[in-house]
């Protein structure tokens, strides 16, 4: 029996797609192993949103090699996507595929060459298969691939081609199967998940599917990806508040905080419009985990715009902050703009940013000591008797358990934290 072993950069999207991948070799017969081990094939699922993404692909690569000199070494992915050649040109590839070539994972693995559609002419999202999922508790379901949107930093529509829909009905397939096999968690993934439907003959939405999925109460606990904040609308927001298996969770692309940049980069709200959203959510849902995504040094943002951005962050309720650096990508609109800024620069930004973020996490975490929080739990440490799990507003919980609660949720009384983990107690009901 060969031996495959897979990598996965980047996003959730990615993430469901190598399970099911593995899933699909794994019927073929193939054994997967861990990816620092010997194999006979190493599938490197890319992602390529920056320059460092890239090259961490490359390191992948050639770390393969170095640990099975007569393997296999494929590239697939969002950089296989819109670079093909520059992998290509590794001597240590053997195969290129592209993104939507991994739905034939299985008939593509022995083959050598490149593999890649023109992704921009797909149409139709051909629901991808997964029954199970390495981490046993919580799984990822792609409901949507692709994005209309164009943003002029972003490569993504490029890698992933147009937004595509998962039909209503697959998706509530889907997560009954995932369910039958014991998951708790499902979280629904996407590149754009507003998009949701919009390219369906039904004319649904987002706000419907959820409906939908909340009322059929298939899973305890069902997670949403990233929203863009102009297409979370109050009725979504209503039905989140109101569920009792909708996590309160909501990860939201800002990507900076001065409305010229905003408008640089393509963005289609305000720094207005999403303070006066995030102030709605909190009103409405006072423990909710509200995230955010943030470009430090797009291309010529100058001092004052980017004391808006520190500005609005210090100011909103953040519950943590991904901090990007800008990086250029090559065939966005980004990527001619004037005004590109130096290194040095960006990093500090960044820094700076990142330094918010850290403040924000810690503020978040302490509103907790003190109280319960329900825990779905994901892993036991059998030296230390340590259960560790994640709360429905997405805050780690380590606490002392037994092996047998893995995969059940309980409440845990917070009574410290320390960086990203909260430490608490647990005593079982009489």
């Amino acid at each position: 029996m060969k031996r495959v072993a897979i990598s996965t950069q980047g996003c959730k999207t990615n993430q469901f797609e190598s399970a099911a991948m593995a899933e699909q070799l794994r019927n073929a017969g193939y054994c997967l192993v861990p990816f620092n081990e010997p194999s006979d094939i190493y599938i490197i699922n890319s992602c390529t949103v920056t320059a460092r993404t890239d090259a961490e692909t490359r390191r992948l690569i050639r770390r393969a090699r170095r640990l099975s000199p007569e393997s296999r070494i494929i590239a697939t992915g969002c950089y296989a996507q819109v670079a093909p050649g520059e992998l290509e040109s590794m001597p240590e590839i053997d195969s290129v595929i592209g993104n939507q070539e991994k739905l034939s994972i299985s008939g593509l693995i022995e083959s050598s060459g490149r593999s890649v559609a023109d992704i921009s002419a797909i149409s139709h999202l051909e629901p991808l298969k997964l029954s199970s999922f390495a981490e046993h508790t919580r799984a990822f379901l792609q409901i949507q691939n692709g994005c209309n949107s164009f943003c002029s930093y972003c490569i993504v529509p490029y890698a992933r081609g147009p937004s595509r829909s998962v039909a209503e009905d697959d998706i509530l397939l889907g997560m009954r199967d995932l369910a039958a096999n014991g998951f708790k968690e499902v979280v629904l993934t996407g590149i754009h998940l507003g998009a949701y439907g919009l390219d369906l003959k039904s004319q649904a939405t987002l706000t419907g599917l959820i409906k939908g999925v909340d009322k059929a109460n298939i899973v305890p606990r069902l997670r949403l990806g990233s929203i863009e904040p102009n297409e979370l609308s109050e009725e979504l927001l209503g039905i989140m508040t109101a569920s009792g298996n909708i996590c309160h969770h909501l990860h939201l692309p800002l990507q900076s905080g001065s409305d010229s940049v905003l408008n640089r980069m393509g963005r289609a709200y305000s720094s207005g419009f999403f303070r006066d959203l995030v102030a709605k959510i909190s009103a409405t849902m006072p423990a909710a985990f509200i995230g955010a995504d943030l470009i430090a040094g797009f291309p010529g943002e100058s001092k004052a715009e980017f004391e808006e951005s520190v500005k609005l962050c210090e100011e909103l309720p953040f519950s943590d902050l991904h901090v990007f650096p800008y990086s250029s990508r090559p065939g966005t609109r980004a990527a001619g703009m004037p005004g590109h800024l130096p290194a040095g620069i960006v990093t500090e930004r960044a820094a700076r940013l990142r330094g918010i973020a850290t403040q924000k996490k810690k503020t978040f975490l302490k509103r907790f000591e003190g109280t319960e929080l329900r825990v779905l739990v994901q892993g036991f440490d059998e030296k230390t008797g340590i259960c560790r799990g994640l709360s429905r507003n997405y805050i780690n919980v380590s606490f002392s358990g037994r092996k047998e609660m893995v995969n059940e949720e309980v409440s845990v009384l917070i009574n410290s934290f320390d960086g990203d983990i909260c430490m608490g107690s647990y005593e079982p009901t009489v």
